[in-house]
């Protein structure tokens, strides 16, 4: 009678070790100890980036920059007041000349073909477009980085100025009632016109100028973002 069969036994082995390469891609993705924040990884520009993949821009922050463009707007408004008195000051005069008409007076111009008048906005507009570009090399020099925020307070400070100038100056111009000042001077006697602006649209000219002068200049002189991000590694 045969003895049962049994199976052979099988040979020892050593079980298998995971090679220390496929440890390492087994293992989960470790951040490194610099370079990195809570939020995720961080470029090599100061980009964070974060889990969904979303990033922000490394600068001061919207409520910063928020703040200092109403402070720029508010210096670069007050520029105006300079402008205004400069523009009193070298403004050509328009005489003028009253006359007794019957019972009542008549204010004439003096020189009908003169180009006083013409003179009068054309060195406000000179002096807004001189305020516009030294007010956006301020800006600039202050603050590098620029910003849509900072574009925006440029352009409305530079509107306010424009409007605070151009009332500063008719306010302290010759007075406006000109049969009043024609009756105080007396009749036949030369005097000068209020100063008024006739071309509204010379107020545009501070902050356009000071618009495409400081996108020029930061164009070409302001920071450069780094063409690529330093890898991070495991």
């Amino acid at each position: 009678m045969t003895s049962p069969l049994t199976p052979p036994t099988p040979p020892h082995r050593r079980p298998a070790q995971p090679s220390r390469s496929g440890e390492a891609e087994r293992q989960p993705w470790q951040l490194p100890a610099s370079g990195a924040d809570a939020t995720g990884l961080t470029g090599a520009t100061g980009t964070a980036y974060g889990p969904d993949g979303q990033y922000g821009q490394d600068g001061p922050g919207m409520k910063t920059e928020v703040r200092e463009g109403a402070v720029i707007t508010v210096a670069v408004a007050l520029g105006g007041v300079l402008m205004g008195l400069l523009w009193l000051w070298l403004a050509p005069r328009v005489p003028l000349v009253g006359d007794v008409t019957g019972n009542s007076w008549v204010v004439y111009l003096k020189d009908s073909e003169g180009e006083q008048a013409i003179g009068v906005d054309g060195t406000f507009t000179l002096l807004a477009l001189a305020f516009g570009v030294l007010s956006a090399v301020a800006v600039f020099l202050v603050r590098r980085r620029g910003g849509v925020p900072l574009v925006v307070a440029l352009c409305v400070g530079g509107l306010l100025g424009a409007v605070l100038a151009w009332r500063l100056g008719v306010w302290l111009g010759p007075q406006h009632d000109v049969i009043a000042h024609a009756q105080a001077v007396g009749r036949g006697v030369t005097f000068s016109a209020p100063l008024k602006l006739g071309a509204k649209g010379a107020l545009l000219a501070w902050p356009l100028a000071a618009l495409v002068v400081h996108l020029g200049i930061t164009a070409l002189f302001g920071p450069r973002d780094p063409e690529g991000y330093d890898s991070v590694s495991a």
